[in-house]
């Protein structure tokens, strides 16, 4: 399908970092109604969010960036370098400065809910409805099952370091998406896909263990605004009741279960998700 937007590249020189994004501009939406969207470790912008944005009807300009250590972002002398996840949200509060974004919507897909969230919490009067797809450090209800979980994520970057870079994809995906209905062709894209930078993935898998250390969860989530949050129907039962929970005790927060999907769910049901996003732009604007 032709997707309906133009769409333009470019690049935004900071001091440690070549970054990557491009602007989707949809001719028949209201001007002036704009939207980040921020990916996950390992898989660049436009890989996860190509498809979704294609039936976003609300917003004249999505912004779509590749995070350091992803896609076309690069260090200056083309190495990978580790990198903390306050330095994504700087990248990310750097990109909507130079572009002059004072108000804008904001979507992010698991490590990038995470950087989405801390950029909220950053800026909390620039910010307005939020999306949230299997958002980093919201992955059980109990803190410290959380804190252990990251232990494997931290396994997997491990094996991304050394010769057998599939291993630690594949761990990864154990990990994440244990219920995953597995099929060799999908698996196949799914670590074809990964593996692209396996340096830079295994930064940021690292990024949010180093982050899990020192975040104050309920403190973070307190700071949110009207969160929209989707959950793969596939992904593990502890994920949906601590997200169905957060629903029924926070008035801002909406929990949607995606039917037959797992963590990657933008992948797998862009168009429905895309839908719902539409729907939860109006319920917002209806009710502001």
């Amino acid at each position: 399908m032709k997707h309906p937007c133009q769409i333009t590249e470019h690049r935004l020189t900071l001091p440690d970092q070549s970054l990557c994004y491009r602007i989707y501009r949809n001719e028949q939406a209201r001007p002036g109604r704009r939207l980040l969207l921020i990916h996950g470790a390992g898989v660049a912008g436009t890989d996860t969010w190509h498809l979704l944005s294609a039936h976003l009807s609300h917003w004249h300009e999505i912004l779509i960036p590749d995070l350091r250590g992803a896609g076309d972002s690069v260090f200056p002398d083309g190495n990978e370098y580790a990198f903390k996840v306050e330095e994504l949200v700087s990248d990310m509060a750097a990109l909507v400065d130079h572009l002059a974004w004072w108000q804008f919507d904001l979507g992010g897909y698991s490590l990038g809910g995470l950087v989405s969230m801390l950029l909220k919490q950053r800026y909390p009067d620039r910010v307005g409805k939020q999306y949230l797809l299997e958002s980093a450090v919201l992955d059980r209800p109990d803190w410290h099952s959380t804190v252990q979980l990251r232990q494997r994520y931290s396994e997997a970057a491990v094996h991304l370091r050394d010769d057998n870079q599939e291993r630690g994809i594949v761990q990864f995906l154990d990990t994440i998406s244990p219920n995953r209905r597995v099929s060799t062709q999908v698996e196949a894209v799914a670590v074809k896909r990964l593996a692209r930078r396996p340096l830079g993935f295994a930064h940021a898998l690292d990024s949010v263990t180093d982050a899990i250390n020192r975040l104050d969860r309920d403190g973070l989530v307190a700071a949110q605004g009207d969160v929209s949050s989707y959950i793969g129907g596939l992904s593990v039962d502890l994920m949906h009741q601590l997200h169905q929970s957060m629903a029924e005790q926070l008035p801002n927060w909406h929990y949607f279960m995606v039917p037959g999907t797992d963590h990657s769910l933008p992948f797998q049901k862009p168009r429905q998700i895309a839908r719902s996003m539409n729907e939860e732009y109006e319920r917002y604007q209806t009710s502001h």
